[in-house]
């Protein structure tokens, strides 16, 4: 085959998978979100942003991800630190660590329900313990903070294996005489982690925290599980539009917002952490 059409065959299946499944989805979305009756117009926008439910999903949605995105960088990076300077048990310890990815966001939700719930394992710890006389229904409309505080866990918990993944492949790609060389010097660790770990560690942690943010702004099954109601978002606000209130215009420009958003942020961890064009370890 010839050399010059070889590029352009290989990419043929993903860029028709990419066509018939984003793209073509895509177009129908922004059609139901800029019409009405047939005709262009901003008004699904218009009605979606003035609901006074609007800057309150919003509002959760950035917190929520305010709070997990820094500490799963965090753990994922200490977590891949240690692995990645382990000589025996790594596989197994990195295999435990990475259970939650199989685990899907809704049955997540219900595990940490499980601890939550009046009937669950905190309520038992604590009245064991003689710390409360009758159980306490922390996932309720009186206590907030718990319930904001019960979702940031489930997710920490849940999807910080996503990172971890990605970054542990990126410090086995930083080559050892690096760090051999950091020691013979006399850097001590924490100055090896600074000035070879992190800078190194770029291109993937570019690719961790765009990925986990995007995630991030799709939250939905856990803050189902968890808060129902209570903790509103902007996803579940989608799936009210579209299933509960059966308005596929309002739901489609939703979810343009959100895409919004998350290209928003995109740009900005695209800008802070820019990798050079052609950069490699």
């Amino acid at each position: 085959m010839n050399a010059r059409i070889l590029p352009y065959v290989l990419i043929l299946p993903v860029t028709l998978f990419l066509g018939v499944f984003f793209l073509y989805p895509f177009v129908l979305v922004a059609q139901q979100a800029f019409s009405t009756d047939g005709g262009f117009t901003l008004d699904n926008f218009r009605d979606v942003v003035s609901y006074w439910k609007f800057p309150i999903s919003l509002k959760n949605t950035l917190l929520l991800a305010a709070l997990v995105v820094p500490v799963q960088l965090a753990l994922s990076l200490l977590m891949a630190t240690m692995v990645s300077r382990m000589q025996r048990g790594r596989d197994m310890v990195l295999y435990i660590w990475t259970i939650p990815l199989g685990i899907s966001d809704l049955a997540a939700g219900i595990i940490w329900l499980a601890i939550f719930e009046q009937s669950g394992f905190l309520n038992s710890m604590m009245s064991g313990l003689g710390v409360i006389d009758r159980p306490v229904n922390f996932l309720s409309y009186q206590h907030p903070g718990i319930v904001f505080l019960a979702i940031a866990l489930a997710e920490i918990w849940r999807a910080t294996a996503i990172m971890l993944v990605i970054l542990v492949a990126g410090i086995g790609l930083i080559p050892k005489e690096y760090y051999e060389a950091a020691e013979v010097f006399g850097a001590s660790r924490w100055k090896q982690f600074l000035r070879i770990t992190l800078p190194m560690l770029r291109p993937s942690l570019q690719t961790a925290l765009i990925l986990r943010v995007v995630l991030a702004f799709e939250v939905f099954a856990v803050v189902a599980a968890l808060g129902g109601t209570l903790f509103p978002v902007l996803m579940g606000e989608i799936y009210s539009y579209q299933f509960d209130l059966q308005n596929n215009g309002a739901a489609a420009a939703l979810a343009l917002i959100v895409l919004a958003i998350s290209i928003g942020f995109t740009l900005i961890i695209l800008r802070v952490l820019r990798v050079p064009k052609g950069a490699t370890i």
